[in-house]
């Protein structure tokens, strides 16, 4: 099959000509139809991730058909599915509670095994699979990926936001433009913040009550006012020291911080305003991923209309074009995703 490889970090990924993946006995083979290319990815490419090696095949946020299937799979050959990026062993205590995106004995797709930016992925435990509506795109289907899937939990079962409330957040990638998207049809007031005027205005065009462009501007004195008083909720969705004091500064009390962002690299440890936790009573959340139970009530949501996460996806590329979109993540990017659809080249 052809793939994309990882052969060094910080440089562009290889296509090559690689053996199709080994059918798992408790899963399926998928024909890749589309794979959203994530900032966590990113992070694997930049060599800040501990479990991405040369090598390696990047890519978890997959959607395709079944090619093969082992005999305890769950699925059939021809089913078109999408994936959670944590693929839980369905048997642990965490998966039995309903909280499988904590699942102990967790596979991730491109991160400790290959992943699809290639033409198959083998995908084990495809009982997290589920079916991809018929209304909706690969490449819509892809851009969900792990940035929607991340933003509804974040929102819904992590901050518990109740309509009518200010949710600020903190960075206008895939996660930010989810959340805010997310955060609007469960009737919330949103504040968004960026350094980059255009996602900004990009933002406000799809719905933010009020955006900041933090290069100018005191994020915290400004949510404050704008809000009456603080965000009841913020999320932060970079994974760094600056945007999680933000986003601890800008929420009133007994706010609701929510940890989106993957702190990588240098930003693994980090100082945060521990006081503000401390004297607004603050609840401080962490996040990651979705349990894969909840997948059909976000599918169904998108089906019918109650959310339209169609502006996300800015851009589908190639294989060969994945490398230049992990390298634009070194700055500023550009408003919206990019999904690789065309595997040929």
């Amino acid at each position: 099959m052809r793939a994309a490889v990882l052969r060094d970090f910080n440089q562009d990924l290889v296509l090559e000509t690689v053996a199709d993946p080994a059918c798992p006995d408790n899963g399926v083979v998928l024909e890749v139809a589309a794979c959203g290319v994530c900032r966590s990815d990113f992070h694997g490419w930049t060599g800040e991730h501990p479990k991405v090696n040369p090598g390696d095949i990047l890519g978890h946020e997959y959607c395709g058909t079944v090619v093969a299937a082992g005999p305890q799979a769950k699925h059939k050959i021809g089913d078109r599915l999408i994936a959670p990026f944590i693929l839980s062993c369905g048997s642990c205590p965490a998966c039995h509670t309903g909280v499988s995106n904590t699942c102990a004995h967790q596979i991730v797709p491109g991160f400790g095994t290959q992943g699809a930016y290639a033409e198959f992925v083998a995908v084990p435990f495809d009982h997290n699979l589920v079916p991809l509506p018929d209304t909706m795109t690969p490449a819509l289907a892809a851009g969900l990926g792990c940035r929607v899937t991340t933003a509804w939990h974040a929102l819904t079962d992590r901050a518990n936001v109740r309509a009518g409330e200010w949710v600020a957040v903190h960075g206008t990638g895939g996660i930010g433009l989810a959340t805010l998207l997310l955060a609007k049809a469960l009737g919330a007031q949103v504040v968004v913040v960026d350094v980059v005027d255009e996602k900004l205005t990009h933002a406000k065009g799809l719905g933010a009550d009020a955006a900041i462009n933090a290069r100018d501007t005191d994020v915290a004195a400004a949510i404050h006012d704008i809000t009456g008083g603080g965000a009841h909720v913020s999320i932060e969705a970079l994974g760094i020291a600056a945007t999680t004091n933000a986003s601890i500064d800008c929420l009133r009390v007994l706010g609701r911080h929510v940890q989106v962002g993957m702190p990588a690299g240098a930003s693994g440890t980090m100082q945060i305003n521990m006081r503000g936790i401390y004297s607004k009573q603050l609840a401080f959340f962490g996040t990651r991923g979705m349990p894969a139970w909840k997948y059909p009530t976000l599918l169904d949501m998108i089906a019918r209309g109650q959310v339209d996460i169609r502006p996300m996806v800015a851009r589908e590329v190639t294989l060969s074009g994945a490398s230049a979109e992990l390298a634009a993540m070194r700055g500023p990017t550009a408003p919206g995703t990019a999904v690789i659809t065309d595997f040929t080249q």
